[in-house]
């Protein structure tokens, strides 16, 4: 009887663990048994808008141990010791980790040099092996730090549009099946399943390498000068698709390593943080107040030097010496603060609510829908609580708090005709053959003004540059239009002294605008701290070689004319040559040489070849691998030079001249830009001056 039972409760519990157990079991004994070791896709590509890479995937190495196998060889001591001495961490910890019950798979150290995961190969070590996984890598540096962002050591987006973009760049991890034996042992000759991995998708973005590039310089410029700001600003947008070309702040970081930056420098200002624009913001309640017709038609205003609101008295930032009796125009120009109160008010009480109907469609109080994470959507008086006095403040910019992307999105639509775009970053997503996954189309928002007061009111901007206070921004041979502003920050308890934002916001060409522009610098040092005279050079700088290098053509009076003639040179091809001579041309012609990326060679080069610009210029020049043998070079135009400049501009560029006569030279074989080897001769004929004039072109 004893053993019937001993014998019933065995068949009993053999059918509950067949029958009733028996699929959680087997599985259980399959995960034992086999081993899933990732095989990591590999991270998208982040290109501009020429497919020149931002972000890419590179190569790395990782150490990882089996802690079964590591236990059974008996040299666990030894084995810690000599991996802790190559990757250079504590010999506790990496026994720690190599010798942890229950675990057959223990990382080591993640993204390991080439160089230390050879010598680990080289021990030859039981239990321990290196394997191949991908790291992101910035081949820029800072450049578009705050765009790009970056991603964490398991390929994830963290920050930027790694994180916007995080589903679309990293792909799907594939694997490898290993089965080992209940001892932990591979089994020998056992099938080895393989699981490849799905690389992630491509993005193109709208920003363009060398608008950025050129964004950024005068940024590093503006933070290591005087005025030594505590941040700054530029958005360049392409106004008629909302195309960010160029969006860079300071203070910024290398994204390659990102960890050794405080999370504070991470944070993209341009579209995270909030500030009062100041007269900038002047633009919005001019385009509102043409569109409402509430200015009539050749008007006066005139200006005491102050405009009282009910109680309050607000001041014009000129009340020393008021701008008097002038028109609209005037009073754009003039930056004049009871004209735009009074046009603030006017719309006010035309209709109740209408001005901030217009403060709302132009995008302030909400979220632009960039494609960049932690946008705030600004701060605007609640409809219902909104007052006078508040009407009076907003109408000159204070009282607001609107964020960079918002402000230069609003100028955008002034721009254009009067459409309010949506900021656009992602151009187009591809896979990794380079074939269109999607493209993203630029988004009209709303028609907020009407094109007659879009023309009306770049052509008021203009004056602003021409005659008014942002005459830092002029740029000769294009027409620029905008606007300047110095708002004081305000803290606890008001405005805080002796802190300010100024900004510029800006438009060219006037007539066919091909770029706005924004520059924001917050509390510039020492005096003076104004839009027009911090922000607008900087505008200036950053517009005009933008507008270069796209080929938009100058259009010059008479007299820029013949100051221009007597100041510029054409730049010559440089592309070939090895970076010394380039450097050597340039400087003949009074030109200076901004180098960018590594190699011996000129493969590119901004402004093109022919361009013609001012003394002084810069040139960027990009550098990469070439070959010497058989080089050549295309003929500078050396007519009009004089026998010295003309010999000092070929012998950079590799030629020897052969002079004929003397004085400027008339004529010159091989013409100019006619390919021919390097070392070829040059004959020049010089002419004195007085017989040039009769020879002609």
């Amino acid at each position: 009887m004893l053993f019937a039972a001993i014998f019933f409760f065995f068949i009993m519990r053999i059918g509950w663990i067949q029958l009733v157990k028996g699929d959680e079991l087997q599985e259980k004994a399959y995960e034992n048994r086999h081993r899933r070791v990732k095989v990591e896709a590999k991270r998208g590509t982040i290109y501009d808008r020429n497919m020149t890479e931002l972000a890419i995937s590179i190569s790395a190495d990782y150490v990882y141990a089996i802690p079964p196998e590591i236990r059974r060889s008996g040299k666990a001591r030894e084995i810690a010791e000599k991996v802790a001495d190559v990757l250079e961490l504590p010999v506790d910890k990496v026994y720690s980790k190599i010798t942890k019950k229950g675990s057959w798979f223990e990382y080591i150290k993640r993204k390991v040099d080439f160089e230390k995961s050879a010598k680990i190969k080289e021990l030859d070590l039981p239990g321990i092996s290196v394997a191949e996984e991908s790291q992101r890598f910035y081949p820029h540096d800072t450049l578009a730090a705050h765009v790009l962002g970056f991603a964490g050591i398991d390929n994830q987006g963290l920050e930027g549009l790694e994180v916007m973009y995080d589903e679309t760049l990293k792909g799907r991890d594939g694997a490898i099946m290993l089965e080992f034996d209940g001892q932990g042992k591979p089994l020998p000759n056992a099938v080895h399943e393989y699981v490849p991995p799905e690389d992630g998708k491509s993005i193109v973005l709208t920003i363009d390498e060398t608008i950025q590039y050129i964004a950024e310089r005068e940024l590093d410029a503006l933070m290591n000068s005087p005025t030594n700001p505590e941040s700054a600003t530029i958005i360049i947008m392409e106004p008629q698709t909302g195309r960010i070309r160029a969006l860079a702040s300071r203070p910024t970081y290398n994204p390659n390593h990102f960890a050794d930056y405080s999370p504070k420098v991470w944070r993209n200002i341009a579209v995270s943080n909030v500030y009062e624009p100041g007269s900038t913001f002047k633009v919005v309640t001019a385009s509102s107040a043409l569109e409402e017709n509430v200015i009539g038609e050749n008007e006066k205003f005139y200006d005491p030097g102050y405009i009282k609101v009910g109680p309050e008295r607000i001041k014009c930032w000129r009340s020393y010496r008021p701008h008097g009796s002038q028109t609209f125009a005037e009073a754009v120009q003039n930056s004049c603060n009871p004209v735009f109160v009074t046009l603030g008010l006017r719309i006010e009480e035309k209709k109740k609510g209408l001005f901030y109907d217009y403060i709302k469609s132009f995008g302030f109080g909400k979220k632009t829908g960039i494609d960049l994470p932690g946008e705030a959507k600004g701060i605007l008086i609640p409809r219902e609580q909104l007052k006078d006095i508040n009407v009076a403040t907003i109408s000159i910019g204070q009282g607001i708090a609107v964020t960079p992307i918002q402000l230069i999105t609003a100028m955008a639509a002034v721009a254009n005709g009067g459409t309010l775009m949506k900021p656009q970053l992602v151009e187009k997503i591809i896979d990794k053959e380079g074939n269109l996954v999607k493209e993203i189309k630029p988004e009209p928002i709303k028609q907020v003004i009407s094109e007659e007061t879009s023309k009306e009111l770049r052509a008021i901007l203009e004056r602003v540059v021409s005659k008014g206070t942002g005459r830092n921004a002029y740029i000769e041979g294009y027409r620029v239009g905008g606007k300047t502003g110095t708002a004081q920050k305000p803290g606890k308890g008001g405005y805080q002294k002796g802190k300010y934002v100024a900004s510029f916001l800006g438009l060219a060409p006037v007539d066919n605008p091909r770029l706005v522009g924004l520059v924001i610098v917050d509390e510039p040092k020492g005096y003076p701290y104004y839009g027009g005279t911090v922000a607008a050079p900087v505008f200036k700088k950053v517009m005009e070689d933008a507008l270069q290098y796209l080929g938009v053509p100058p259009q010059y009076n008479e007299e820029e004319k013949k100051e221009r003639d007597a100041e510029r040179v054409e730049v010559p091809d440089l592309r070939g040559l090895t970076r010394e001579k380039a450097e050597n041309a340039l400087r003949s012609l009074s030109l200076k040489a901004q180098l960018m990326g590594n190699g011996d060679y000129v493969i590119e080069q901004t402004p093109k070849a022919s361009a013609d610009v001012k003394k002084g210029s810069g040139v960027i020049l990009y550098l990469g691998s070439g070959n010497n043998k058989n080089e050549t070079v295309k003929v500078p135009d050396v007519t009009g030079k004089r026998i010295t400049a003309a010999a000092k501009l070929l012998e950079a560029m590799g030629l020897k001249l052969v002079p004929q006569g003397s004085g400027r030279a008339v004529r010159q074989s091989p013409i100019p830009y006619e390919k021919v080897p390097v070392g070829s001769e040059v004959k020049v004929i010089f002419t004195e001056e007085e017989i040039i004039e009769t020879l002609g072109p």
